[in-house]
């Protein structure tokens, strides 16, 4: 009896223990909320909408009505640090699209993507790419390219390597990915994350997936 009352005891203290630290200096500690704007820009159709739905509600919507503009919020932590993200699926573009101003306003990140599936939209987004340039002049702003729609393999006409090319014209960050998947929808917002805050000078340079699990 002496023992089963001993680890009782040994059992109590413990909980005193959880229960004071869950309110002591571990939460004071813990850095507040960071607000970040992410822009999607690309072509009509390479899936902008529907991979910001995965990544937001966890679903996939396979819808092909344009998009005239939509403002997501999620928040998510990557490294300890929680991010409130407000995310702007802008109305598809074409090569001759006026890029609006209002795509440069308090936006801390852009996600440029286009269908792995379309030649069309491979150079729709070069050309999104030189008027955000323009837009933006010499302020320098984190760029993820993502190629979208991976996991349509037959109909696959832009290889990994030419996306990964294009983005390291760019100086950019690139990614392939399929909206059917929350975990590269995830990985995709997780990797603007990270790019915004490495140019901000909160995020070491040498960064690698295995830091983000």
């Amino acid at each position: 009896m002496q023992s089963s009352g001993l680890l009782q005891e040994k059992d109590a203290a413990a909980e005193v223990l959880r229960f004071s630290g869950s309110f002591g200096g571990s939460d004071q500690n813990m850095p507040l909320p960071k607000s970040r704007k992410i822009a999607v820009l690309g072509y009509r159709s390479v899936g902008k909408s529907s991979l910001t739905i995965q990544f937001v509600e966890g679903q996939f919507v396979d819808s092909y009505d344009p998009t005239i503009e939509n403002t997501f919020t999620k928040t998510m932590t990557v490294n300890g640090q929680e991010y409130n993200l407000q995310l702007v699926d802008t109305a598809g573009q074409d090569e001759y699209s006026i890029f609006p101003q209002s795509y440069t306003i308090d936006v801390n990140g852009y996600v440029l993507i286009y269908s792995v599936t379309s030649y069309k939209s491979f150079e729709v987004v070069r050309v999104i790419h030189e008027k955000l340039l323009d837009m933006v002049g010499n302020v320098q702003k984190p760029i993820l390219l993502v190629g979208n729609k991976k996991d349509l393999h037959m109909e696959r006409v832009i290889s990994y390597e030419e996306g990964k090319a294009l983005s390291e014209s760019w100086n950019a960050a690139f990614l392939e990915s399929s909206a059917k998947e929350n975990q590269t929808a995830v990985e995709v917002f997780r990797r603007m994350i990270l790019e915004v805050e490495k140019m901000e000078g909160g995020q070491p340079q040498d960064w690698s997936p295995c830091s983000m699990m």
